[in-house]
């Protein structure tokens, strides 16, 4: 005959503990990802790209140089050439023109950037941190808007660098563009320079992602301590080969943003293809490695400054809000 075994089983210790009445388990919920807020990752990202480009303009200002090719100044691919050119015509000053333009673009548009790369990867990897490809999709997704918003003043800083150019300055730039090429000038080379940035984006932060999780798993334990050397080593390695692959490329849009500039070739429709033919035919297809010594000597560094740095700034949000949090409970 069936019974109820049910008090046979009970476990006292198991029984429920009772709530007063009023009690509501309170649930914590992340700001985002990372536990830091939208608005902070664009700081973190603008503070990273500010300090990245300010630290290593001199050497931006040598392959801008390098790779303009027909009446300027420069006509060797030579790194030493290059820069020994600038100091005699120009001096150190020479080094620095167009930072102030650099300094527009560049906190506003890494501050894109990087916010956007949070949400992407956020959003692709569905908690998968392993995952390179949707750390190269976000970091495609993350140039494409960060492009729209810095190539303007990135045609203003290469046509600055070129220092027998017929500008003044910043303001003059902009103003003698518009009048006599049009707005249009300002984005001329922004088809060309997303076809760079995606791949060496995508190259970047993939490299950038496996690099990074490859030294946290050689010495788990040193993590915490050797946190910023590790991002800038992966940094400095993403950086190296990303610019080594994208040369070619970049070259063609320092061609497209510096036309007509103290004697640089124009190009009638902006074709990519045409710009490629007028480099081979004037310099050889060495001519489309113009530059590539200097872009390495930039990206390398100049990544390892970025990353260490967001990463730093990421922190101090993070210890910040853990902060906030603490003060809120208690």
């Amino acid at each position: 005959m069936a019974s109820d075994a049910t008090p046979k089983f009970r476990n006292p210790d198991l029984l429920p503990i009772p709530q007063p009445p009023d009690f509501h388990p309170e649930i914590t919920v992340s700001p985002s990802h990372d536990g830091l807020h939208f608005w902070q990752f664009m700081v973190a990202g603008s503070i990273a790209g500010t300090v990245e480009h300010v630290a290593m303009f001199p050497v931006d200002t040598i392959k801008t140089h390098m790779q303009a090719l027909g009446a300027c100044p420069i006509k060797s691919v030579g790194l030493r050439q290059a820069l020994t050119s600038i100091l005699k015509t120009e001096g150190p000053s020479g080094l620095y023109r167009g930072i102030s333009a650099m300094g527009l673009g560049a906190g506003p548009a890494h501050a894109v950037y990087f916010s956007v790369y949070e949400v992407c990867k956020k959003s692709f990897s569905k908690g998968n941190p392993n995952n390179p490809a949707a750390h190269a999709a976000a970091g495609v997704f993350a140039t494409v808007a960060s492009d729209a918003v810095f190539t303007p003043m990135d045609v203003v800083k290469q046509r600055l660098q070129l220092g027998s150019g017929p500008y003044k300055g910043l303001a003059d730039c902009v103003r003698r563009v518009v009048r006599e090429e049009g707005v249009g000038a300002f984005y001329a080379s922004y088809r060309t320079t997303v076809l760079m940035n995606a791949p060496f984006t995508a190259v970047h932060f993939a490299t950038y992602e496996a690099v990074k999780r490859g030294l946290m798993e050689v010495s788990p334990d040193s993590v915490s301590d050797e946190r910023l050397v590790v991002h800038a080593t992966a940094g400095a390695a993403a950086g190296a080969l990303a610019a080594a692959v994208t040369t070619p490329l970049d070259v063609v849009k320092t061609q497209l943003q510096c036309q007509g500039v103290c004697g640089c070739d124009r190009f009638v429709n902006g074709s990519i293809k045409d710009v490629f033919r007028t480099i081979v035919e004037k310099d050889g297809y060495r001519g489309l490695m113009r530059g590539w010594m200097p872009r390495m000597l930039f990206h390398a560094p100049a990544a390892a400054i970025c990353w260490s740095t967001y990463e730093a700034s990421k922190t101090f949000f993070q210890e910040l809000n853990d902060s906030s949090h603490n003060e809120n409970v208690t």
